[in-house]
């Protein structure tokens, strides 16, 4: 490296350390990045495309700041450079293709800091015309031709295609904008080559036009295929053939041919040279055979083909049932027989029949005719025609033998109800299908065919008169079979609808007295069992319900109190109908002898309140006092003197008593008042403290009063005939 250059490097170093230091001294902000298309966004393919990246940069200080500019084609980077202007960055598309169609951005990186623009679309249309060259204008069969398509001026991914007469005959793909490949025409004749190509983007594939044709000349072997068969006459079934395949104008330009001999899609042998094939004729039902013999040189195929029809030597046996229908256990006949046969070559006599499985089989005495008797479950024959060593098997026999009918039942789904119609049905187990037949008292009613398992015969019918009827029904599997099943018979009782309800009460009045007997009997017109139920108006809960044969039934009520009185109803059913009776009001009425014994006790009730009447009275009388006097004595008792202890022992048991007497002056009118003796006394006892203090009473005074009917004069009164002397004078 010479000094200039070392000089050029250490001054380019100090610029960028020094805008280096710049840099990291100022502040700065990107405001915007915007990405520019130019001319326009949709171009031809071979215009120059210029992306120019324009960014607003603010700063602090005004001075360039170092950016890296990155572009990117549909989020993969296409280009990045970095610069110290804040010049817009320019990328240059020369010549640009449709490979260059895709979404475009540009990103700014100042010091770490990015901003990204929004994306541009760019469309380029048109691809070149592409140009095929071949190494040859003129080759034979099986040669190898060479050829080159080119895609002037493009890039990108490439799948190229190579076309004979509008065939494809190649397929290459590479990132070249040119692809070779190899290839052999077959066929003598004019073969018109050409090529076109693909252009493989993100988003989508871009086909170009078709190339230039160029003109091939195909010159044909001379080598051909031969075949030959013998016999080349009529050909009878298990005839010999041979066959033979080989090939003609064999040249020296025809090394490495090879032979290949079929028949139909069988290969019977493959060689280099003359093959020969030996075998037995079969013919192909409704069908020849058909033989090719096959040469192949440098991947040119020749062959020549050749078709023989082959005379049946007798027909594929078929074998036959009769009856078509069998049932378990039933002898039948199978039939083995071949309907045409060669009579050039053989007799009718000339063919053997076998049953397969052959064992245990009764012989009829006539060539295919067996006679096998039907299994419990399904089983399989076949059977088999021989002649001239030719072996011929029939197809296969699948024989079901059938059920006979058997565990017939009948049954009825509903009610029978008078002059209504009910269901019958009748199920049985046996082959489908089955004929059913219903009878009625030994008249038929009515038939129905079942072809479905697990299905009933469904029968309607309508009884219009009481009384009991006898159904039954018979069953068989086809209406030609000879052997019937017949089911027990099923009676059936009509059930009549109830009608005429009536309720009677016994007794008849519907006043009974308390403790008596009270009957209900309910009674309808119809057929049993009858469901009699019986009502309180107002519950919904029956206080009695009796299921019964007889078309009547009876409440008992005993003993009846006066609960007892209300209206009552009765129910009755029987699977026909509901009917109800009119209501019946009862009442009850409280026994004679309780009426008496209420009138006695009301008399009592009324004595004793007279009694208590009067007694109240009196004493009111006797506690009313009339004064009368104009004077009221009082006296207050003393403390008693000593006594004697049997007195002492006599007071000490009772607490100490003040008596206050008072005497009412009664008037001395003799005219009046008859005279009488003694006085009206009236005394208060007022109970002591034990420690001699007057206490007030717990329950009031006691009063004492003492009426002396005697009518007493006051001027005989003295006051010692009552033996109080101690007591004070009555003071007024």
């Amino acid at each position: 490296m010479g000094l200039p250059q070392r000089l050029i490097l250490t001054l380019l170093s100090i610029y960028l350390y020094s805008a280096t230091v710049v840099n990291t001294q100022q502040e700065f902000k990107i405001q915007s990045v915007e990405l520019i298309i130019e001319p326009r966004n949709d171009v031809t393919a071979g215009t120059n495309v210029t992306l120019r990246c324009h960014a607003t940069v603010s700063t602090s200080t005004g001075k360039g700041l170092i950016r890296e500019y990155t572009i990117l084609k549909n989020d993969k980077i296409v280009y990045t450079k970095t610069i110290g202007s804040s010049e817009d960055f320019v990328y240059q598309l020369h010549n640009a293709r449709v490979f260059s169609t895709g979404l475009y951005q540009c990103k700014l990186d100042i010091q770490g800091d990015t901003k990204l623009s929004k994306a541009q679309r760019l469309n380029v249309q048109g691809l070149s015309q592409p140009v095929l060259h071949l190494n040859t204008n003129v080759v034979n069969e099986g040669e190898e031709v060479q050829a080159t398509c080119i895609a002037p001026g493009e890039i990108g991914s490439f799948i190229f295609f190579f076309f004979d007469n509008d065939e494809q005959i190649s397929r290459v793909e590479g990132l070249s904008n040119q692809a070779k490949t190899t290839f052999r025409l077959s066929g003598a004749d004019i073969h018109k080559i050409h090529c076109s190509y693909k252009i493989r983007t993100a988003e989508d594939t871009f086909p170009s036009t078709k190339s230039n044709n160029v003109t091939v000349s195909v010159k044909e072997l001379s080598i051909t295929p031969e075949l030959k068969i013998f016999p080349d006459s009529t050909i009878y079934e298990g005839d010999h053939l041979n066959i033979s395949c080989s090939a003609k104008n064999v040249h020296s330009s025809s090394e490495g041919y090879k032979l290949f001999l079929s028949q139909g899609t069988k290969l019977l042998r493959t060689g280099n040279s003359t093959i020969n094939h030996n075998m037995v004729a079969v013919p192909k039902a409704s069908e020849a055979l058909t033989f090719d013999c096959r040469v192949v040189v440098r991947n040119v195929e020749k062959y020549s083909e050749k078709k023989i029809s082959v005379v049946e030597l007798f027909s594929v046996p078929s074998l036959t049932m009769s009856p078509t229908e069998v049932f378990q256990g039933q002898i039948m006949t199978l039939t083995c027989n071949s309907d045409g046969f060669a009579s050039q070559r053989i007799n009718r006599e000339d063919l053997e029949y076998t049953l397969y499985p052959s064992k245990n089989l009764p012989s009829s005495g006539k060539p295919g005719v067996f006679n096998v008797k039907a299994l419990q479950n399904d089983f399989n024959y076949t059977c088999s025609a021989e002649a001239k060593g030719i072996k011929k098997d029939s197809k296969t026999l699948m024989i079901r033998p059938k059920v006979h009918v058997s565990a017939l039942k009948i049954s009825i789904e509903d009610k029978v109800i008078l002059k209504k119609s009910f269901t019958i049905l009748c199920q049985s187990n046996g082959s489908l299908p089955i004929n059913y037949t219903l009878f009625k008292d030994n008249v038929q009613v009515g038939t129905k065919v079942i072809r479905e398992q697990n299905r009933q015969a469904v029968f309607m019918d309508v009884i219009n008169e009481p009384g009991e009827r006898q159904y039954r029904c018979e069953a068989k599997n086809s209406l030609h079979s000879n052997k019937t099943g017949s089911s027990q018979h099923l009676s059936v009782n009509v059930i009549v609808p109830l009608s005429q309800m009536t309720l009677a009460v016994i007794p008849s009045s519907l006043k009974i007295s308390e403790g008596k007997e009270l009957n209900f009997i309910c009674s309808v017109n119809g057929t049993g069992p009858v469901t009699f139920k019986w009502y309180r108006t107002g519950s919904v809960v029956p206080l009695q319900t009796n299921t019964t044969t007889e078309t009547y039934s009876n409440l008992e009520i005993k003993p009846v109190s006066k609960n007892d009185s209300d209206e009552y109803y009765c129910e009755a059913s029987n699977g026909a109908n509901k009917v109800r009776s009119e209501n019946v009001n009862v009442q009850v009425f409280m026994a004679p002898w309780k009426k008496g014994l209420i009138v006695v006790a009301c008399l009592l009730l009324l004595l004793l309140l007279v009694l208590l009447l009067v007694a109240s009275m009196l004493n009111i009388k006797s506690k009313r006092v009339k004064v009368d006097r104009a004077e009221v004595s009082v006296w207050s008792k003393r403390k008693p003197e000593t006594e004697s202890d049997d007195e002492i022992s006599e007071v000490s048991n009772e607490p100490n008593v003040e008596y206050t007497e008072v005497v009412h002056a009664r008037s001395t009118d003799p005219a009046r008042v008859p005279l009488r003796k003694g006085t009206d006394t009236v005394y208060s006892e007022l109970q002591n403290s034990p420690n001699g203090a007057a206490d007030p009473p717990d329950y009031g005074s006691v009063e004492y009063a003492e009426l002396n009917r005697e009518q007493f004069e006051i001027s005989q009164y003295d006051p010692q005939v009552h033996s109080y002397q101690d007591l004070p004078e009555p003071v007024d």
